[in-house]
């Protein structure tokens, strides 16, 4: 999807909450969109400051959650304390495997995965509308014979 669409539904979501969109906002999500990869609230703050953006930190993380909760952004922890985001936007779902040596985060799609979580869910009478799967371990270049 492309920035301008992006920003212009961002715009319509902060009109519904009763919020403005102003420049911090739109640098933050300008830079969300910038990036194909995952990141954290520190590195998005270090790419506004960047931008000559006077976004405050506690600016960077609210809009974060904003960005979330319109269901922009996806967050995961990242199986060590820290919370990554990545746009989600126009994508379609994913989950991750994460390595634990490097951090590297390796995205993948598995219609078997997604198919036995629903017949699980259906079993269940259960209503799945979301799900986060995170598969934590070594990548190759990390894995060694103790791992």
């Amino acid at each position: 999807m492309k920035p301008e669409v992006a920003l212009g539904r961002f715009e319509i979501f902060l009109r519904g909450k009763k919020l403005r969109m102003t420049r911090p906002r739109r640098d933050i999500l300008l830079a969300a969109w910038e990036t194909h990869s995952h990141f954290t609230a520190e590195e998005m703050f270090g790419w506004v400051q960047e931008r000559d953006s006077n976004a405050a930190r506690a600016t960077v993380y609210r809009t974060l959650n904003l960005l979330v909760e319109g269901e922009f952004l996806a967050s995961m922890n990242n199986g060590q304390g820290t919370q990554l985001y990545e746009h989600i936007l126009g994508h379609t779902h994913h989950d991750h495997m994460i390595c634990r040596g490097c951090d590297r985060v390796l995205e993948f799609r598995s219609e078997e995965i997604e198919r036995l979580q629903e017949e699980i869910a259906q079993r269940n009478n259960f209503q799945l509308v979301h799900h986060v799967l995170r598969l934590e371990g070594y990548c190759p270049k990390c894995r060694t014979d103790e791992s």
